[in-house]
Formats: structure tokens, sequence, C-alpha cells
């Protein structure tokens, strides 16, 4: 799947996880249908507590973004959009903006030194 863990990122573990899964629904690297790993496999792959994989998978399957079919295994869902969605949404992208800017931060920038380069990138279509 292309999943990973970094030990050394403040991140939670399942909050990089829960990043990780929607980043590549977003990017097309998952799409409606496609099985993910299961809980026990993708816990071994990433060396975390299985436990921490299935609450993501709960969270997410709660979220509608997943869907669980009983001995068959954890799907990317088809949705539709629901009202949560655009909230799940806001919210991961405020942690992606709060990610971003401690990062600048933390090599010597400041967000103004961001902004000529992030306009760069929409004017180029990234």
């Amino acid at each position: 799947m292309g999943f990973s863990i970094d030990a050394g990122d403040r991140t939670p573990v399942y909050a990089q996880l829960e990043r990780g899964i929607l980043s590549a629904i977003a990017s097309g690297r998952l799409a409606v249908g496609d099985q993910l790993p299961t809980v026990r496999q993708l816990a071994v792959e990433l060396r975390i507590n299985a436990n921490t994989v299935a609450k993501v998978y709960t969270f997410l399957e709660r979220a509608g973004i997943l869907e669980t079919r009983r001995g068959v295994g954890t799907f990317v869902a088809a949705r539709t959009a629901m009202p949560q969605e655009a909230s799940l949404r806001r919210s991961e992208l405020g942690r992606l903006v709060d990610r971003f800017l401690a990062d600048l931060s933390s090599h010597g920038f400041h967000v103004d030194d961001a902004m000529p380069v992030l306009e760069d990138r929409q004017h180029k279509g990234a």
C-alpha cells in the first residue's frame, strides 16, 4: 500500500496512518472498491500495534470512507457526500497545515517564505 510511519515525527502513529490512508485515496493510489491489508498484515508491515490499525479502520469506517465486509476484508467505500465529510476534510486540512507550519519553523522558514513557492505551484497545477 505504501503507507509509512515516521518514528521521528511528533504526530501520533494513528494520525500518521489515518493521513496515509486518506492521502492514498485522495491521490488515487486507492480507488473505490480497493481492498486494504488486514489489520494484522498492516500492523506487521508498519511495525505498530494491531489495535492502532483497528482503531483507524473503525474511525474511517464510521466516517464512511472505508467499509468492512465480514470475512472478506476492508475496502475503500463508495461514498456519497455526507455532512460530516466536509468537517473531516477541514479537520484533516487543519492538521496538514499545522504540520507544514511546524516543519517550516523547524527549518528556519516563515510562512511568508513559503507563500511565493505555494503560489507558483498553484499556477503550475500542482
